[in-house]
């Protein structure tokens, strides 16, 4: 079995870099860890099989210049990219955008997908109210902290 120790470093990664699931492998063993509404939970690994080191990421700092906001953006809630990856508008190339520009979201809905070492992060917009600016495109290259949408709140 999975050392505790071992499985809650982990679960904080998972928490410090925003990942809602994490997939390990070792030759055929694997474990994954995805987060729910009850926090992670171990799927599977074979007794006394050792746990590979998982490599961390070191985020970049937040943008804070060059971000596509203006003057006119003034009120408006800028959703940043909580990690750095790949920025993915649908759940698949066949399939419509998750919001377009005048979507009406709430906290909890699903603005888009970050993948992040081969995890594909559902990212949450956090906030109430209508999407105003789209400000990254389909599979582009997003950093930490910077602005993928822009929120008008209401």
């Amino acid at each position: 079995m999975i050392e505790s120790k071992k499985l809650r470093e982990l679960a904080e990664l998972m928490s410090e870099y925003g990942l809602s699931e994490i997939l390990v492998s070792e030759g055929q063993s694997k474990l994954r860890l995805k987060r729910g509404t009850a926090g992670p939970v171990a799927v599977s690994w074979p007794a006394g099989m050792a746990l590979p080191q998982v490599p961390g990421a070191v985020p970049a700092a937040p943008a804070t210049s060059g971000t596509g906001e203006t003057k006119e953006d003034d009120g408006l809630i800028p959703l940043r990219s909580p990690m750095v990856g790949t920025f993915y508008a649908s759940p698949d190339p066949e399939s419509a955008p998750f919001v377009s520009v005048g979507s009406r979201v709430e906290p909890d809905t699903t603005v888009c997908i970050i993948e992040a070492m081969k995890v594909f992060n559902e990212i949450k917009a956090e906030a109430s109210g209508t999407i105003e600016r789209i400000l990254v495109r389909n599979e582009q290259a997003v950093e930490f902290g910077q602005p993928l949408m822009l929120i008008r709140p209401g």
